[in-house]
């Protein structure tokens, strides 16, 4: 490719979201700087590097244990029995009472929202039955299907929870969670006239994970399953994993503006022996959107726009140098990935003053 005949810009590539905007600069071409009695060299130089190349961004999280559930009352009349505030539940245990009637904890995703009885048949009979299988209750089969023999076992159960036996769960008598549950905060008091509908607790889950509320516009960084990094208050870090996804409309707060679309993430922190010590906290939390590995980069400011189109880089070895179409790939912390014939690690590259 000959100098003289070609024209280069010098290129700012920006990486904003995942967009690229490419500023153009004038950059004199060599052969016009050696007519002019000028250096035929760059003015500065840079490596070929060979790494692993992350887009990451970083967001800000609180710590504390997830998402807030409600549990709610099925029926009307007076609390009779409460927890405390952080109190911890685990698999049928009592978590409040109304009217001196319990509601048991099981575990399962679907939330309770009917009376199940012989001929029920659906996913939450075999939640039902599979909490019945794991506390030791036998001689039906655990399926989606409540039979006379399902009937039978959660008799047993009633007359072990002080519940009248039916053989029929009642709305009210169960709460479904995911798991062992945490009580958050209280919303009703013992001794206090209750109704259908009206929250009693608040409830957590009972490990520490750390909340992020992200603009819609950086989606692209909230993948279930992917990795990320937490950084404490002082400064030592986690590492995490994207348990939760969900949008969340935020209300206006002002007459002139109007409710927004958040991106909710949930983080799980594996290790929570790296937490100790903190209940709530303000984090940073770090992403990656995309990585290469074992990539070849060169600064950003390498890049040169050809007049043919595309992007180059001026190659040089200390005592002449040329320009070689690149192939760009990942833009990140400032270097690009590149590739193209002469391209390898450790060659020279130019790169502005």
């Amino acid at each position: 490719m000959s100098r003289g005949r070609t024209a280069l810009t010098a290129v700012a590539v920006l990486a904003v979201g995942g967009a690229l905007t490419a500023v153009l600069l004038t950059r004199t071409d060599s052969s016009q700087a050696a007519d002019a009695g000028g250096p035929t060299l760059p003015p500065n130089t840079a490596k070929v590097t060979q790494q692993t190349l992350k887009d990451t961004e970083t967001a800000d999280g609180e710590l504390g244990y997830g998402t807030t559930s409600t549990a709610v009352s099925r029926s009307a009349g007076t609390v009779t029995a409460v927890p405390e505030s952080g109190q911890l539940f685990h698999r049928g245990q009592t978590v409040f009472s109304v009217n001196d009637k319990p509601t048991v904890l099981l575990y399962g995703a679907l939330p309770a929202y009917r009376r199940l009885a012989v001929g029920s048949e659906g996913q939450d009979v075999l939640q039902l039955e599979q909490n019945l299988a794991a506390s030791g209750y036998t001689g039906f089969t655990v399926d989606d299907e409540y039979t006379a023999n399902t009937a039978e076992a959660v008799e047993q159960w009633q007359e072990d929870k002080g519940f009248e036996e039916t053989g029929s769960v009642e709305l009210g008598q169960v709460l479904f969670a995911a798991g062992p549950v945490r009580v958050d905060n209280l919303a009703a008091q013992e001794g206090a006239p209750i109704g259908p509908g009206q929250n009693v607790l608040g409830y957590t889950a009972t490990t520490k994970a750390v909340t992020v509320e992200l603009e819609a516009a950086d989606q692209r960084l909230a993948k279930k399953g992917a990795k990320v990094t937490v950084t404490l208050p002082d400064d030592k870090t986690a590492e995490g994993v994207v348990d939760k996804v969900s949008t969340v409309v935020v209300p206006a707060t002002g007459q002139d503006q109007d409710p927004t679309t958040k991106i909710e993430v949930i983080v799980a922190i594996s290790n929570q022996k790296a937490l100790a010590g903190y209940t709530s906290a303000s984090v940073d939390v770090t992403f990656t959107a995309s990585e290469r590995k074992n990539v070849l980069t060169v600064p950003v400011a390498a890049l040169l726009a050809l007049s043919e189109g595309g992007f180059g880089v001026e190659v040089t070895d200390g005592t002449s140098s040329r320009y070689v179409p690149v192939k760009t790939g990942l833009f990140a912390n400032g270097r690009v990935e590149v590739s193209g014939s002469g391209i390898a690690a450790g060659v020279s590259v130019g790169v502005p003053k």
